[in-house]
């Protein structure tokens, strides 16, 4: 009943920029907070940024000051513009959004992935 959707990601050398979206789209009656979380190979997967239906962020320290998360509440999209990459960025990004489905009430739904590569 609900999908969600990233595009973005590739590879980008050092100090670059790059910017990831999400959409969802489906069964939705409304969606709390919307966010990403990466995981690189070997390690646990870990938050990025979110961002509330209120627009409160919050950003893991290792992202904080290079990384913007947005968010367009009519299109139900999130977005998350990466400046100064570094090689330690490198890894697969998943868009994450929790929400209130008809029929089924709350749930979180995950993106397929996209990969982000920083070398150079």
């Amino acid at each position: 009943q609900v999908q969600v959707v990233e595009s973005g990601g590739g590879l980008v050398q050092p100090g670059g920029s790059l910017g990831l979206s999400c959409a969802a789209s489906g069964s939705i009656v409304s969606i709390n907070t919307m966010g990403w979380y990466r995981q690189s190979p070997g390690k646990d997967r870990e938050l990025a940024a979110t961002i509330t239906s209120g627009s409160n962020t919050n950003y893991a320290d290792s992202v904080k000051g290079r990384f913007t998360i947005s968010r367009d509440y009519a299109k139900n999209t999130v977005y998350l513009q990466m400046n100064s990459l570094k090689p330690e960025d490198t890894a697969v990004y998943y868009c994450n959004v929790d929400l209130y489905v008809y029929g089924l009430g709350y749930r979180t739904y995950w993106g397929q992935g996209t990969q982000v590569t920083v070398s150079s």
